[in-house]
């Protein structure tokens, strides 16, 4: 059973290598959560939803922290340490960049399920970032969507670590080191 204290995240803006890095589970040894963003919106645009974010970004949101929160709970059950693509802050980030209000349930959310004091960050990376299905962001956006989780996972009371600019298999063996070095047990407590 996995202890919150082993819940790494992986935090940023889009298409700036994520999910990839999360992606190599078997060279980085994780157990990982699923990317909710990209999980509801194929869901959505599946049955023609209206929870999607060129539709209705709060119903989005919403949608977004349901399953972050089943995330969370569901990475109890596994072996830890166990790598979030994103977490409950995320959806907080997400609705400062777009100016919209923080609904009261959601604060109390990213207060109370935490993650690793240490989240990574992917920072912007023009050279691989791309749009598809899913990801209708421009760059300038997905630095904006950067900015909000920077400033968001902050104000919650994490520790911030950028990723460096690099293939994948010197992310992991970034990630790696760093934990290596890493107090386990000095994260997860509430924000004050």
């Amino acid at each position: 059973m996995s202890d919150p204290a082993s819940f790494v995240v992986v935090t940023g803006g889009p298409g700036s290598g994520k999910s990839t890095l999360i992606d190599a589970p078997e060279e980085a040894g994780f157990a990982r959560s699923v990317e909710a963003g990209r999980a509801v919106i194929q869901d959505q645009v599946a049955i023609d939803g209206p929870a999607l974010p060129w539709r209705d970004p709060d119903a989005f949101a919403e949608a977004m922290l349901s399953l972050e929160m089943r995330s969370h709970h569901a990475a109890r059950a596994l072996p830890g340490p166990v790598m979030f693509d994103r977490g409950v802050p995320d959806v907080i980030g997400y609705l400062r960049m777009l100016g919209r209000t923080v609904p009261p349930h959601m604060d109390r959310a990213a207060r109370h399920f935490r993650y690793a004091r240490l989240v990574f960050v992917a920072p912007p990376w023009p050279a691989i970032f791309t749009q598809d299905a899913e990801r209708k962001q421009d760059f300038d956006e997905a630095v904006r969507t950067f900015e909000a989780m920077v400033s968001t996972w902050r104000d919650y009371g994490y520790d911030l670590c950028m990723l460096p600019l690099a293939p994948v298999a010197e992310r992991v063996r970034f990630v790696r080191g760093v934990l290596a070095r890493q107090d386990p047990l000095a994260g997860g407590t509430p924000a004050g």
